[in-house]
């Protein structure tokens, strides 16, 4: 037998022999717990002794490192002034020092400006319209005005159809002054406030009357905020149904108006016998009768009513009456009446004042425009004001096909009676504006300014602005300016 045989077997059984041996005995001992700390890991600890400080003696300094103890040499995270974020976030910025000045840019001429001959050019605003602007709150944050050395606009083809109403309107025959009536509507990023600013600039160069209801005046905007309870609000004495006036409200707006029309307000006088709650001097002008709504809240809107009735005597100026954010007001405002139930926008003097303008029911003896922009960005759902814009725009692409109205959606009734000139094939006075995307030759013009501002670094050629005309949507003046210049950015 080999020797590496006679080792293994040696080796198994030794090994059997202490398996074995193992064995035995464990069945032999008894079973013993091991150790074990998970009591002592798991037991709450034992609080700790505080160690007891005595007071400082007398005269005696200590240091003291209390957390939250302010620096009495400035505080570093210090909160925001009431007011502080709103201000901010509501600043309007009209120049960037930066940027380059367009030597060649033209401002915005009396003369010209209803001619049509600007179609397709940026145009500058000239200074004094740009103060007028700023009084009446037609600038907007969210507009790229703070990009360039000054404020300038494209005069689009919509533009030149707006500047066609104002000459339509002067034109008219004295004692048959037209009254136009237009909402503006298209898709959103469209330029439908920039329309509508540019409407209030030719107003303001042909030495009209403008009367603005933005979507933010400064304290109380108007669109928005004058239907959700920002406002202090009352029921008008005698009024049926119930109206209720905003005295405050009416006595920023008319501040506003004051600032913007000083000079056309200044050289009129009051003619008739206004009835207001407080005393008018003798031979005053238009501005000393503003200046008493807007220092004495209480008489606000008598001396708005006042105002009108002096603007509708034969001779005065024509007036643009406009107001952005359509929507906010086709609904249920946010206020209650006494029953405790919601209040009617149309119930709230300044809206129905609007509203009996836009829908025709009152005139301007003097001829006028009245504007009203919708909004895509921040507005109510109202379905009878959709609807409304629908059938318009039907009404344009093909009169004969008359687009009806869903029988499943819920209907406002008043809304519908207010713009049921929209809806009917025969009414010539209510219409809409659809703003919709630029031109190519529109789109080239706008962007070689951007590169003339050094705010786009590119070749403004075919190519080029085919590229960014087709990533805008097919010339939306919103989404190309994001794509040309704020990209960049």
């Amino acid at each position: 037998m080999p020797p590496s045989i006679c080792l293994r077997s040696f080796s198994q059984l030794s090994l059997d022999r202490s398996v074995h041996s193992l064995a035995s005995r464990s069945r032999l001992s008894p079973h013993a717990a091991c150790f074990s700390t998970s009591a002592a890991r798991f037991a709450n600890p034992s609080p700790k002794k505080g160690r007891v400080v005595a007071p400082p003696k007398r005269g005696q300094k200590t240091l003291n490192v209390k957390r939250g103890r302010k620096d009495p040499q400035g505080d570093v995270g210090k909160r925001p002034a009431p007011g502080e974020r709103k201000a901010q976030r509501k600043r309007i910025v009209l120049r960037n020092d930066n940027a380059l000045e367009v030597t060649a840019l033209h401002d915005m001429a009396k003369a010209t400006i209803l001619s049509g001959l600007d179609e397709g050019r940026v145009l500058g605003i000239p200074e004094n319209v740009v103060d007028a602007l700023r009084a009446v709150e037609a600038f907007k944050p969210t507009q790229g005005w703070g990009l360039f050395w000054r404020p300038a606009t494209l005069m689009r083809k919509e533009t030149i159809q707006m500047a066609g109403l104002l000459k339509e309107v002067e034109e008219s025959e004295e004692g048959q002054k037209k009254t136009i009536r237009r909402v503006l509507s298209g898709e959103r990023l469209g330029g439908k406030s920039t329309l509508l600013l540019q409407g209030l600039t030719m107003a303001f160069l042909r030495n009209w009357v403008v009367i603005n209801l933005p979507e933010g005046i400064t304290d109380y905007p108007a669109a928005q905020d004058i239907t959700n309870a920002h406002t202090e609000y009352a029921p008008l004495p005698g009024s049926q149904p119930t109206q209720y006036f905003q005295e405050t409200y009416t006595a920023n707006l008319l501040a506003q108006t004051l600032k913007a029309n000083e000079p056309v307000l200044e050289s009129i006088n009051v003619t008739t016998n206004p009835s207001l709650p407080l005393p008018l001097p003798a031979n005053a002008t238009l501005k000393q009768l503003v200046e008493l709504g807007a220092v004495n809240p209480e008489a606000s809107w008598p001396v708005f009513l006042a105002l009108w009735e002096e603007l509708s005597v034969s001779g005065r100026p024509s007036i643009l009456f406009a107001l952005d954010g359509l929507s906010h007001i086709m609904k249920d405002s946010d206020y209650l009446s006494a029953e405790v139930k919601p209040i009617h926008a149309h119930d709230l003097t300044l809206i129905r004042h609007f509203i009996d303008c836009l829908s025709g029911q009152k005139s301007l003896p003097n001829g006028g425009v009245i504007l009203a922009a919708t909004s895509r960005s921040n507005c109510p759902s109202s379905s009878a004001l959709e609807h409304s814009i629908q059938v318009a725009e039907q009404l344009q692409r093909d009169p004969n096909n008359l687009l009806h109205y869903n029988p499943y959606k819920k209907v406002d009734q008043r809304v519908m009676d207010a713009l049921k000139d929209l809806r009917d094939p025969e009414a010539k006075g209510l219409d809409v504006i659809k703003v919709g995307g630029l031109s190519k030759d529109e789109a080239r013009s706008i962007m070689e300014y951007y590169a003339e501002s050094g705010m786009l670094r590119a070749k403004v050629d075919d190519g080029f602005v085919s590229e960014k005309w087709s990533l805008a949507g097919m010339g939306n003046i919103g989404e190309l300016e994001r794509a040309s210049v704020r990209q960049r950015i």
